[in-house]
């Protein structure tokens, strides 16, 4: 790898060479009796007793822990429409995710389809293998029907994560930066840079954490009433304003979230922003604006970006993978909207905690501290485990789509801890 940390080309194609993730066994299957278990005749006990009792597929299967990573593959990453194939690799990289900091088994499945009516149909015909689905990678406004029409089929939670994760971790970090600045996010101004599936996601979050004053713009500028080229999403955050660029929205405004394009905002717009701004810009890898160009015109900016060589990453593996775990462990039928705050609310809480040395480690011993450059925990704090999952788990049965009766949910921390610390 070059000194800068830069993956080069050729090294991320040998490290691809054979795919990211495959298939163990968790039983043995070395002697014909073995055989006879696994297979064919011992197999038929398992399958008549779930033919019974479908809820016995979680304890005879591994449904209890399997999630389908499940994409058309149009939107990825800042790629675009690349095909069931050549989508297939960030895919497998989502599985690796799910495996390495939440221990939840996941495959991907990769559709040579693109009509909105035949994924939601492949989902829910999908629906009886998983635990849960994670939608992956697909392109807005279809993404909003698909998945609210396939959750609404199944009793599997089932979950956009381009969405959702973004909303959920910039959520946390707007959690905090209310304390620290003393503000109150129904008086903000927020403006919100890209109308796809992420901004709206966000925006309705940050409605349910009583945002009153939000301004979205798309590539035509400001989302505003007297357009009528508007989808039935963007439409929800049509405003009556005489705002019509970027420049424009961001004057007076308090917070900004890009997931648009690089570069886009100046220091003439930031310098323009109220006291005590935040501005996640989260343009992949060249953000909107960088926090050395911020940093040269106000110092009183809790800035995050999509990058680890930068404070306050947002990053989704701080979600999904543990939004999953703890569904899957109390075998919830749906996502809530509450089990999506309870996790923004651990996350936020969880900055506040010490922050143990492994971290600051694998920060070159930086030393983080709750404040300006640290109102999210990073990536590589293994307590998001056991303080999102467990919060998740329990927001599932208050809101009650837990499946699992009398569920512990000490004892249920407690055995999180655990696997973290037998690491």
């Amino acid at each position: 790898m070059s000194k800068d940390n830069k993956v080069t080309k050729e090294e991320s194609l040998a490290y691809h060479i054979g795919g990211k993730i495959g298939i163990d066994l968790k039983t043995p299957c070395t002697t014909a009796r073995e055989l006879s278990m696994a297979y064919t005749p011992g197999v038929a006990f398992p399958c008549l007793e779930i033919a019974e009792d479908e809820e016995l597929a979680y304890k005879y299967t591994n449904k209890s822990n399997l999630v389908g990573v499940i994409s058309d593959c149009t939107a990825v990453l800042g790629l675009g429409d690349l095909g069931a194939m050549g989508g297939k690799p960030v895919m497998e990289g989502k599985s690796v995710l799910f495996k390495k900091f939440a221990d939840v088994d996941a495959f991907d499945i990769e559709l040579d389809e693109k009509e909105t009516q035949k994924i939601i149909d492949i989902c829910i015909a999908l629906a009886p293998t998983f635990g849960g689905i994670n939608l992956e990678d697909i392109k807005a406004p279809k993404c909003f029907e698909i998945e609210e029409k396939v959750q609404a089929a199944v009793n599997i939670p089932v979950m956009h994560d381009d969405q959702h994760g973004t909303a959920m971790i910039t959520s946390a970090g707007i959690i905090n930066a209310l304390e620290i600045s003393g503000k109150k996010i129904e008086e903000m101004k927020i403006v919100v840079s890209g109308a796809g599936a992420a901004g709206i996601a966000c925006a309705k979050m940050y409605r349910l954490l009583g945002a009153k004053h939000i301004v979205m713009l798309d590539s035509r500028g400001v989302i505003h009433s007297g357009r009528a080229d508007l989808n039935k999403y963007k439409e929800e955050f049509a405003l009556e304003t005489p705002d019509r660029t970027i420049a424009d929205a961001m004057k007076g405004a308090d917070m900004f979230l890009g997931l648009s394009a690089p570069g886009i905002l100046s220091k003439e717009m930031v310098a323009s922003m109220n006291p005590h701004p935040i501005i996640f810009a989260l343009a992949n890898p060249v953000p909107e604006i960088t926090p050395e160009v911020v940093k040269e015109v106000r110092d009183d900016v809790m800035m995050g970006t999509g990058r680890s060589d930068y404070p306050n990453q947002v990053n989704n593996v701080l979600g999904f993978p543990f939004i999953f775990r703890g569904a899957l462990d109390v075998r919830a039928t749906k996502v809530t909207e509450g089990m999506k705050m309870a996790a923004a609310k651990a996350l936020a809480a969880l900055a506040k905690e010490e922050v143990p040395q492994y971290v600051k480690d694998a920060y070159n011993g930086k030393d983080l501290e709750f404040g300006l450059e640290y109102i999210i925990p990073t990536p590589f704090d293994k307590r998001v485990l056991v303080w999102v999952s467990t919060a998740v788990a329990q927001a599932a049965i208050e809101d009650g789509v837990a499946r699992v009766k009398d569920f512990d949910i000490d004892a249920y921390r407690a055995s999180l801890q655990a696997k973290i610390d037998a690491k």
